[in-house]
């Protein structure tokens, strides 16, 4: 399974990088992770647009969704891709940007995209993965982490949450934790996303092989988020835009 960042930033993308967005790849099958701001620029530098396979999205929030109406312009109006593009989301997600876009009151979007909504605890399966959503804890919006399996690996990626026993179950045991580090120690807001060492704890509970930390605030030194994470978890790293790795056992 290859894992490339498109962007990671967390909340809004600073002067040099993107918000949220992964493309997770096996056997030639690519899924679109989030699409925040900017990623749908940085997905063209690694595959044309009409070789996304599937999108999944983990919440409402702007930062995690927004380039989907750019590529909708691009596949719907620019011919670059079949209608139906399999879009799985939280549920209420798809009635919220259906009113984005539309033509003369008709809901073009749902033509370009084939709306699934994901639902906690069932797994489904899209290409050769086999995806597990769980219910993560994040104020004011539902939110789901996913849990990305294929040919005995197993990426856990936490979309955006709080502290909560579900983003420990999510990665048990898995290969890789893409979790979000928003903030640092000194934050007093680490109940609505994690801190660096938050994240660090949650792995180390999962049992994670290793921990990717990523949706760092752009006007955060990463190197203090990356030492306040090693000081409670091995192997640590930081998601990189335009990065790719080869998530292993």
């Amino acid at each position: 399974m290859k894992l490339t960042v498109l962007g990671a930033q967390g909340t809004w993308p600073g002067a040099d990088g993107e918000c949220s967005g992964y493309l997770v790849a096996q056997d030639g099958f690519h899924i679109w992770l989030d699409a925040g701001t900017g990623t749908f620029a940085r997905l063209q530098e690694h595959l044309p647009i009409e070789s996304v396979d599937a999108m999944l999205i983990t919440h409402g929030h702007a930062d995690h969704f927004l380039d989907i109406i750019p590529a909708f312009y691009a596949r719907h109006y620019g011919g670059k891709g079949d209608p139906g593009l399999p879009l799985f989301s939280p549920e209420g997600f798809t009635d919220q940007v259906a009113l984005l876009v539309s033509e003369n009151g008709r809901n073009v979007m749902g033509e370009a995209y084939d709306f699934t909504t994901a639902q906690r605890a069932k797994p489904f399966e899209v290409g050769p993965f086999t995806i597990t959503p769980y219910e993560m804890t994040h104020i004011g919006v539902y939110s789901l982490g996913y849990r990305i399996e294929a040919d005995g690996v197993v990426l856990a990626y936490s979309g955006d949450t709080g502290p909560c026993e579900e983003a420990v179950e999510l990665a048990r045991g898995a290969d890789l934790y893409l979790c979000e580090a928003t903030y640092q120690n000194a934050s007093n807001l680490t109940y609505f996303h994690l801190s660096a060492a938050q994240a660090a704890q949650h792995a180390a509970r999962a049992g994670a092989g290793r921990l990717m930390l990523t949706h760092i605030t752009p006007d955060l030194d990463r190197d203090v988020s990356l030492d306040e994470a090693a000081a409670v978890f091995g192997t640590v790293e930081i998601a990189v835009p335009g990065g790719s790795i080869e998530v292993r056992p």
